[in-house]
């Protein structure tokens, strides 16, 4: 984090760290898994887990749901979380979340949670967009030039979007730098309709 700016979750929409639902059991989370000597291996596991409800239709349609009653949640997401080895201190923290009914906001936490890690280890987290996968090469580029501009420390996350066409958008706390031939043509497009 740099300056203060906010973090973005996974699809793009502001975290707010210094409160708000998401920063409070992000805080929580940070400071039971620190006490308890854990928070490494939480850290890891929390990643896991935000990958699993992006990836997983099963988790997501469970966390989303409104239907489900809570402890029949209770108990699948427990199941997941033992059988793909989460350790005690995340499956009680998600049986919380859970338990108080917040299960559609669990994906938000998580991403709240790595933001603020990300903030106390003093890594600045960059989303990038492209409108194709970024090869080893291109990510390396990129890298050098944000150490170039200052930016040390960094956790490159990579999102693919095809109607950008072409280019980049990146994301860095509050700063947008768009560099996409769909904003480019945007651009044209006004300019065009200005001097006709």
């Amino acid at each position: 984090m740099e300056n203060g700016t906010a973090p973005l979750a996974s699809d793009g929409s502001t975290i707010s760290l210094g409160g708000g639902l998401a920063g409070r059991y992000a805080a929580a989370l940070y400071a039971h898994a620190d006490e308890a000597h854990a928070l490494d291996q939480v850290v890891e596991q929390m990643d896991t887990l935000g990958r699993m409800i992006d990836e997983s239709p099963f988790l997501s349609r469970l966390l989303e749901s409104p239907l489900i009653d809570v402890s029949t949640a209770q108990k699948a997401i427990r199941s997941v979380l033992t059988e793909h080895g989460f350790n005690k201190i995340v499956q009680d923290f998600v049986g919380v979340v859970v338990s108080n009914r917040r299960m559609r906001a669990l994906r938000t936490i998580v991403g709240t949670f790595s933001a603020l890690v990300a903030e106390k280890r003093g890594v600045v987290v960059v989303h990038v967009e492209s409108a194709y996968p970024l090869s080893g090469v291109q990510e390396q580029q990129l890298r050098a030039r944000l150490i170039e501009a200052g930016y040390g420390n960094v956790n490159i996350v990579k999102r693919v979007d095809p109607a950008l066409l072409g280019g980049l958008v990146v994301k860095i706390g509050a700063r947008l730098y768009d560099t996409s031939l769909k904003s480019r043509l945007q651009r044209l497009q006004y300019a065009m309709k200005g001097a006709a």
